[in-house]
């Protein structure tokens, strides 16, 4: 199974719709400071359905809407959508070869999930992930610092 391509529209630092492909092989998101890579990560812990805003690097759950600028208002929802490859049937209930998983969130604190495109709770979500190595306890992201921290550590 690998991740295809990462959606997002009103989420944090990505106010337009935002679409990054990935292809086969080993992809890294890189980019000066403040380009929103942490942002990307984020977005994948969210829509898997963290519901710590401390673990997105926020105070609430809000602050993963679009706050708005100077020249721009702020968003009144976030979305995020992960599309992955399931030509192997990695998700043994999907017959499709590809599967997108979305939330939706909104100011009023109303979250929505969706998998292709279909409402669905979180307890689905968790469901479809459970027994893949994937879903909101099954991966580590690791930030820039971090990897310097882990090297630097004595035993």
């Amino acid at each position: 199974m690998y991740l295809k391509s990462i959606e997002m529209q009103g989420f944090k630092s990505f106010a337009n719709k935002t679409i990054l492909q990935f292809h086969d092989g080993i992809t890294g998101v890189v980019g000066p400071n403040g380009s929103g890579k942490s942002n990307v990560g984020d977005a994948v812990r969210w829509v898997l359905g963290e519901q710590s805003a401390k673990a997105l690097r926020g105070g609430k759950m809000e602050d993963v809407i679009f706050g708005g600028t100077e020249t721009r208002n702020q968003m009144g929802f976030a979305q995020v959508t992960l599309v992955l490859d399931n030509t192997e049937h990695i998700f043994p209930s999907m017959e499709e070869n590809e599967v997108a998983v979305t939330r939706r969130y909104y100011r009023s604190g109303e979250s929505e999930y969706y998998i292709n495109k279909q409402s669905v709770r979180l307890r689905d979500v968790n469901e479809l992930f459970m027994d893949t190595g994937m879903g909101r306890e099954g991966y580590s992201i690791i930030g820039q610092g971090k990897i310097d921290e882990i090297l630097s550590v004595k035993s």
